[in-house]
């Protein structure tokens, strides 16, 4: 064998074989042809338009990591099998490419870029707040449970440590919510919705929330605040603009609100203000 012949055969840039090329664009274009059908890779279908946001970007997130994954792997295999030794002769060494060296610094900053900005829109998409919705709702979160005030109503929801209340929205409908604790940090999460807003004492949070399938769903507080934290559920049953309204006209008026102090002081308390529930402690105060 002409020893020079495979010296400069080993020296050559490497390319990905036609086959490898092939493979990644049959897969990229399966991916795309399925963009309307793509499976969810282990997040649950979102009931919120919010949601829908962050579950495209999900889905967008994992087809650029298989995307990815499928060309490592293929200029792994190409390079082990095209690559691998043969007989004692050592290959032509080439200390640099610069084309290449070029190509895998600028290809990783553009795609990050790139992700990066769809985050941000999506991010924009769930954290905008609608200017005209159809009701507004005080969340107000205490240890160790919450209460719903539906403001334009005067309607106000309590509930238990442990028996949780329960929030009633119109689908289809957007409805802003205002976050507000009145002991420690705490979090409004959803699952179903695909989104959560953390409840911080002298911090003002609102979201919009838009219920897009009629069913029950169960919400917690995602933020560990004290020693019953595990019993901060309450569900949100999501309704047809009918019967929201009939139930509106069936709620009593007014009720009890609980304290809250607006002030940032209370940000680190850590349960000073843990029974200050309506009607008295609700749960012990200590923590």
């Amino acid at each position: 064998m002409d020893h020079r012949a495979e010296s400069l055969r080993y020296g050559r840039p490497v390319r990905p074989p036609p086959a490898a090329r092939r493979v990644v664009a049959v897969a990229v274009a399966a991916l795309a042809a399925a963009g309307c059908d793509l499976p969810g890779f282990g997040a649950p279908d979102p009931k919120s338009e919010q949601g829908e946001s962050i579950f495209s970007l999900w889905q967008g997130f994992f087809v650029v990591a298989i995307c990815v994954g499928l060309l490592v792997w293929g200029l792994l295999i190409f390079v082990m099998l095209r690559y691998r030794r043969r007989d004692e002769q050592i290959p032509h060494q080439n200390p640099y490419n610069i084309p290449v060296e070029i190509l895998y610094t600028v290809a990783p900053i553009v795609l990050v870029g790139v992700l990066f900005g769809f985050s941000v829109a999506a991010e924009n998409d769930v954290t905008e707040l609608d200017p005209d919705p159809v009701a507004h709702v005080d969340v107000i979160g205490f240890q160790w449970s919450w209460q719903f005030v539906y403001t334009d109503d005067d309607i106000t929801i309590t509930g238990e440590p442990g028996e949780g209340p329960e929030m009633v929205l119109p689908v289809g409908e957007p409805v802003q919510l205002r976050l507000v604790s009145a002991d420690v940090n705490h979090s409004f999460w959803v699952p179903d919705f695909l989104s959560k807003r953390d409840l911080i004492p002298g911090v003002d949070n609102e979201i919009t929330v838009t219920p897009t399938e009629t069913g029950e769903y169960v919400g917690r507080c995602a933020e560990f605040c004290g020693l019953d934290h595990w019993r901060m559920n309450y569900t949100v049953r999501v309704v047809s603009a009918d019967d929201y309204e009939a139930w509106l006209d069936d709620q009593p008026r007014g009720g009890e609100a609980v304290a809250v102090d607006e002030s940032e002081d209370t940000a680190g308390s850590g349960g000073a203000a843990a029974g200050d529930g309506p009607g008295g402690p609700t749960g012990g105060g200590g923590t």
